[in-house]
C-alpha cells in the first residue's frame, strides 16, 4: 500500500526526532516536528518558512495577531518576526506532526523571474491557509525520496524547486513573492537580519547594517521595523534572550554563563529584560521548566 504524507512523516519522525521533537531530513531546511503532548509557550524568531500541519493543532502569535490551526492547514512566516507558539493538541497515540520548509530565496528568485509578473501582495508576516493538494503532493514526493538514497543527489534539487513553485502558485504565493524580487526591501532587510543573527552577541552597529541593506540609516530603521515588527536593537535583544534561554534549557548553562555568552555584561539587566520577554525571571523559569519535564515523565 502506498504511504500517505502523514504516514511517512509519522514513521520518519518516530525514528529520527531528537529530544526537542525535531527530525531533520536529508533536504536542507526541511524538518518534521513531532510532539506527543501539548507544549509550554515556545519563543522564537523564525526564518521565513512554511509549516504544513499533518496532525494535531497549534497556536502561533506575533504582536497582537494570533492563529489557531491544525491538520490540513499551512502556516506561512513570511519574514524574520518574533513568534510565541504553543502546541495545543497532541497525544502519544496521535502526535502533533508538521512538515517545516525554510523558504530558499535563491530558488524563489529564479522562479519569480520564470513565472513572470504575478502580483506581489504586501501582507501580515503570519498567514494561515488550507494546504493545497498540489503542495501536499509535492511534499509527499519529497519525503518518499528519503527511502531512495541513490536518487537523492539527482532529484532533491528539482523536488525542492517544485515544492517552492507550488507555494508561489498557491494561496501564499503573493506574500512569498517579495523574497524573490531582486533588491526588494524584504531582500535588503534580509541581508541585515543575517548579519545580526551571525553576530548577535556583539555590539550592534546600525551603520554597518544600513550599508548592507543599501539604505540610509533612517530608511533602514523604517523598513526594518516594517518587515520584522521590531527595531534592530529589539531584534538583537530578543535573539540574545531566546538563545540564552535555549542554552539554559538544553545545555544546562548557569544564568550568569548564559547571559555572558549572548553578550550581556550586567546580570541585573539580563534578568530584567528576560522577565519582560518571558514573563518571569530566569531562575523561576528554569524551575518551572524542570517541573513540567518531571510531571510529563
Amino acid at each position: 500500500m502506498t504511504e500517505t504524507l502523514l504516514q511517512i512523516a509519522s514513521r520518519y519522525s518516530a525514528a529520527h526526532a531528537d529530544d526537542k521533537g525535531i527530525a531533520n531530513t536529508p533536504f536542507v531546511g526541511v524538518s518534521i516536528i513531532r510532539e506527543t503532548a501539548p507544549s509550554a509557550l515556545l519563543y522564537a524568531i523564525s526564518r521565513p518558512l512554511v509549516a504544513l500541519v499533518l496532525q494535531g493543532a497549534k497556536r502561533v502569535a506575533t504582536g497582537r495577531t494570533s492563529f489557531d490551526f491544525g491538520a490540513g492547514d499551512s502556516l506561512l512566516i513570511a519574514s524574520d518576526v518574533p513568534t510565541v507558539s504553543q502546541i495545543t493538541r497532541a497525544t502519544a497515540a496521535a502526535p502533533y506532526l508538521s512538515l517545516v520548509v525554510e523558504l530558499d530565496p535563491t530558488i524563489i528568485e529564479g522562479l519569480v523571474v520564470e513565472m513572470g509578473s504575478l502580483p506581489f501582495i504586501p501582507s501580515r508576516p503570519l498567514r494561515v491557509e488550507p494546504t493545497e493538494q498540489e503542495l501536499a503532493d509535492a511534499a509527499l514526493r519529497l519525503l518518499r525520496l528519503i527511502d531512495r538514497p541513490s536518487a537523492l543527489p539527482i532529484l532533491r534539487g528539482q523536488l525542492m524547486r517544485e515544492l517552492h513553485y507550488w507555494l508561489l502558485a498557491g494561496r501564499h504565493g503573493g506574500a512569498i513573492r517579495a523574497l524573490g524580487i531582486a533588491d526588494s526591501h524584504a531582500q535588503r532587510i534580509g541581508r541585515a537580519v543575517a548579519l545580526i543573527r551571525a553576530g548577535y552577541a556583539k555590539p550592534l552597529r546600525v551603520d554597518r547594517l544600513a550599508r548592507a541593506a543599501a539604505m540610509s540609516p533612517s530608511a533602514f530603521h523604517a523598513h526594518f521595523r516594517s518587515v520584522t515588527s521590531l527595531t534592530p536593537l529589539q531584534f538583537q535583544k530578543q535573539l540574545r534572550l531566546i538563545e540564552a534561554r535555549r542554552a539554559m534549557l538544553a545545555d544546562g548553562a548557569q544564568i550568569a554563563t548564559a547571559a555572558h555568552q549572548v553578550g550581556y555584561e550586567s546580570i541585573t539587566q539580563f534578568t530584567r529584560e528576560y522577565s519582560r520577554l518571558f514573563g518571569m525571571p530566569p531562575g523561576r523559569d528554569m524551575r518551572e521548566a524542570k517541573r513540567r519535564i518531571e510531571s510529563a515523565a
